[in-house]
């Protein structure tokens, strides 16, 4: 057995060598997207982080005479009036029936505020990017003007529903009867 420090410390240096674990490998990244995720009629759908600036229970409405039959009223949210639309009666002339799961979706996009009633939502979801769809496929055609691109992840289709195609549509801002 050596005494000698210097050897001492290079047989201890060269155990710790041998016996070292290896850096972890480095992996590539996975790029997704996310979005919340919700459901109206049978259509299952997801809307950007960003566009989406709340999620609420079926609040309190107050009717707005002389509207359309979607508008189902106005909402006073935290001292802010929000009107609320109900999507099915919007997109296909059925109003949604309020249940449970009901939840309102509210937008705030181009200075559009306005809450949208959907049927279900079901949290925020992850997509990666290898699913997404140019063209989604099963899209309604009364979703076409607001859908056009979305994702397929285990034989489900998600479209992506731009809220801010919806806010800048004609007919969306025409709500007068």
């Amino acid at each position: 057995m050596t005494t000698d420090p210097v050897s001492i410390l290079k047989n201890i240096e060269e155990r710790c060598r041998l016996s070292a674990t290896g850096l972890p490998q480095k992996t590539k990244a996975r790029h997704q997207w996310s979005g919340v995720a919700f459901r109206i009629g049978c259509s299952r759908m997801v809307a950007a982080m960003g566009e989406v600036v709340e999620i609420l229970t079926y609040p309190e409405l107050s009717v707005v005479p002389y509207t359309r039959s979607w508008v189902r009223g106005i909402a006073n949210i935290r001292g802010r009036l929000l009107p609320v639309i109900d999507m099915n009666g919007y997109l296909y002339g059925r109003l949604t029936p309020i249940g449970k799961r009901t939840r309102v979706l509210v937008a705030d996009c181009q200075g559009v505020y306005s809450g949208l009633i959907v049927d279900e939502v079901m949290g925020l979801r992850h997509f990666p990017e290898e699913t997404f769809m140019a063209e989604p496929a099963g899209i309604e055609e009364a979703l076409r003007p607001y859908v056009q691109q979305g994702f397929s992840v285990d034989g489900e289709h998600w479209g992506i529903f731009k809220l801010l195609n919806l806010v800048e549509s004609p007919q969306f801002l025409h709500t007068a009867a």
